[in-house]
């Protein structure tokens, strides 16, 4: 059994409380997921279980965690920086139970995720593989080791659609407990059988959560029916009040008026009745006071993030080509390894295109080319989001100095309420880079896009790192946007509700989906 209690996180940096008196007991079949949005503490939770060292130096953490008899399997959001620069080879030989495994069963292990088995002594650094060739090297090192406890922060991260595939078979056949985190509303959604929520509220003044033994899309529509039926309720009960306060003020006002016109002759009698009236009008009130204490609450929401892509400069004359990418060949960076052979794409007007394709199969390689060819084009206005985001972001900058591009007092104060709208405290704007959550840094980077006024965008796997509660305003936001977009995605949501046309990259070139 896993069991945690009490466990509270303290920002250090700016004394924000992310996380107060949470407890949870995982037993044997949990299929436990945590979410919320971006920086509310879901990895730092995560780190924190598997080893607290991990947090210390930004989180002050109080809390106990009984795990005896366990052992953890911890895949973290992104590969530890010690890694990788490790071959494959290292990295596999560090761990002891890699070698006591057998040809057959390696052979298994490689089938089942989709590479070859040579993959194992790789001589090629872990930094060097592709975003979903590191995420399955990392399983299948946890899997070797053989654990009873699954914790998996974004396992669905970069990797193709028959490997998440695999983990959904994986998490659902796993027989001890696993929590973990996605932004794959799909794999969620076929998986979990536990909900855990964290939400900051009350403009991350307050942080709450909630634990519920239940499928997520019944947990969803359990909270949405909950919240409009607590608003329909508080709502009654305060229009209820509204008229009784308005008939209690017409009475002390009549009374009032009463007892200022009686005569001098009807003083004593009259005035000690209606003096005696005023009294039950005030013990009244006083007693509606009290009631009014406990009138049902307006419900509390995490605020949902707002953002807006393009405006009517954006859109492109729909007979207009913006790419026409013919009969190429597409190597590795080194030019040692034919990818891909006569790779045609062709791309007019506002299209939306999604690229799909196994890992390592060479889709970042192409998008990569396709960029450098688009953002050259002096007809367009294009903008690059990449898998990786330290290709872009300065991670010693705050979020509000990377987006200034002035230094206009104005623009600053623009930035700041564009960062508010996406969640954004007044210290989190003023935080590095490098100490934000993966989804706090795509919103950086989408609001450099939305900034811009580009009218093409290619995005790396835009999708990644948002919390499946805001996935749905990014497809909406990214499906409205009136220019051209040019993505490599596996997220089965965002392909088919954004993009027009998908494409399988494969040895013979790009293939109609």
């Amino acid at each position: 059994m896993f069991q945690i209690k009490n466990v509270t996180l303290i920002h250090k940096k700016d004394l924000r409380t992310i996380l107060e008196n949470f407890s949870l007991v995982l037993n044997d079949g949990d299929k436990a997921v945590l979410i919320g949005e971006e920086g509310n503490g879901k990895s730092t939770l995560m780190k924190w279980i598997f080893d607290p060292q991990l947090v210390e130096e930004y989180i002050e953490a109080t809390g106990e965690k009984a795990i005896s008899g366990e052992k953890l399997g911890y895949l973290p959001q992104e590969l530890p920086t010690a890694e990788k620069t490790k071959t494959v080879c290292e990295y596999f030989m560090e761990s002891l139970d890699f070698l006591d495994q057998t040809p057959k069963e390696l052979s298994k292990l490689a089938s089942d995720f989709g590479v070859e088995a040579e993959f194992f002594y790789r001589q090629q650094e872990m930094k060097t593989l592709s975003g979903g060739e590191r995420v399955k090297a990392q399983m299948m090192r946890i899997l070797i080791e053989n654990p009873t406890i699954l914790l998996l922060d974004e396992p669905s991260n970069d990797i193709d659609i028959e490997t998440l595939e695999l983990m959904e078979r994986l998490i659902n056949q796993w027989e001890h407990a696993v929590l973990f985190i996605s932004h794959d509303e799909t794999l969620i959604e076929h998986t979990a059988n536990r909900v855990i929520h964290f939400e900051q509220i009350r403009r991350k003044t307050k942080c709450r959560h909630t634990v519920a033994n239940m499928p997520y899309r019944q947990y969803v529509e359990e909270r949405l029916n909950a919240f409009e039926k607590q608003e329909q309720i508080a709502l009654g009960e305060r229009r209820e009040k509204r008229i009784r306060d308005e008939k209690i003020r017409k009475m002390e006002q009549s009374v009032g008026a009463r007892l200022d016109n009686i005569s001098k002759g009807d003083r004593d009698a009259i005035g000690r009745l209606l003096k005696k009236k005023m009294k039950n009008v005030k013990a009244m009130e006083k007693r509606f006071e009290r009631e009014d204490a406990e009138m049902t609450e307006m419900p509390e929401q995490e605020e949902a993030i707002f953002f807006k892509l393009g405006n009517k400069d954006s859109a492109i004359p729909s007979g207009k080509w913006v790419l026409q990418y013919e009969n190429h060949e597409l190597t590795t960076a080194d030019g040692g390894r034919t990818l891909a052979c006569a790779v045609e794409l062709k791309l007019r007007g506002s299209e939306k295109i999604g690229i799909i394709g196994t890992n390592g199969c060479g889709k970042t390689t192409l998008l990569t080319l396709l960029a450098k060819e688009l953002l050259a084009r002096p007809d367009l206005r294009a903008e690059y989001m990449p898998q990786n985001y330290e290709a872009l972001l300065d991670m010693d900058m705050t979020p509000v100095d990377f987006l200034d591009s002035s230094g206009d007092k104005e623009e600053r104060t623009r930035i700041r309420t564009y960062l508010g709208s996406l969640k954004y405290t007044a210290d989190e704007m003023e935080h590095p880079i490098r100490e934000l959550s993966g989804g706090q840094k795509a919103k950086v980077l989408l609001l450099k896009l939305s900034m811009s006024g580009a009218n093409v965008l290619i995005l790396d796997e835009p999708t990644r790192n948002f919390s499946p509660l805001s996935g749905p305003v990014i497809r909406k936001m990214l499906r409205e946007f009136p220019g051209a977009i040019l993505s490599v995605s596996h997220d089965r949501k965002y392909l088919s509700e954004v993009c027009d046309k998908i494409y399988r990259l494969t040895p013979d070139g790009l293939i109609n989906y």
